[in-house]
């Protein structure tokens, strides 16, 4: 489902051109962002797995050199290859942006197969969580990678606290959001 939900997003599509291999490749991407996020932090998804918001707990958002490693090796592929030096540079510096402090939620993914978007399904998984921050008066963290979602963040308390631009190619709006009372 998350494989569906990323097909046409601006940085699956910058980090693997070829639209045949993308499915492939996030499929992978997502398995390992699921299996390395399971005991770190929460996945919430609604009763038909049709939405999905995967959440990294307070300090537990950074990735390791290794995990780091098998990211990119879903880019191993002939068509790849040249691209892929950039591609895992641009997403490590990501991270850099990510902010350290304070303690805070780090929605890492949030996806919703296409044919079952636009019914509140995201903003259903994204709720325990931010419920969560609220009652315990943590933060929430995210980067958006498309414009268009930036509205839809907003609502739910995010605001953009910078732009940033991988190396040619999408931007990304941090965003954050701080717990309502």
């Amino acid at each position: 489902m998350l494989a569906r939900a990323f097909q046409e997003d601006p940085v699956a599509t910058w980090s693997c051109r070829p639209a045949d291999l993308r499915p492939r490749v996030l499929e992978r991407v997502f398995a390992m962002r699921l299996r390395d996020t399971h005991p770190r932090g929460e996945i919430w998804t609604d009763d038909d797995l049709q939405s999905a918001a995967v959440w990294a707990a307070p300090g537990q958002w950074h990735t390791t050199t290794r995990q780091d490693m098998a990211y990119a090796t879903t880019l191993l592929h002939p068509r790849l290859l040249l691209r892929a030096p950039m591609v895992v540079k641009g997403l490590l510096g990501a991270q850099k942006v990510h902010p350290a402090e304070p303690p805070h939620w780090y929605l890492a993914v949030l996806g919703t197969d296409p044919s079952a978007q636009g019914r509140g399904l995201g903003s259903a998984v994204m709720r325990p969580v931010l419920d969560e921050c609220d009652r315990h008066g943590i933060g929430a963290y995210l980067e958006s990678s498309k414009e268009q979602n930036l509205d839809y963040y907003a609502r739910h308390g995010f605001r953009t606290t910078a732009e940033r631009d991988l190396p040619r190619g999408p931007r990304l709006w941090p965003m954050w959001r701080d717990p309502r009372s």
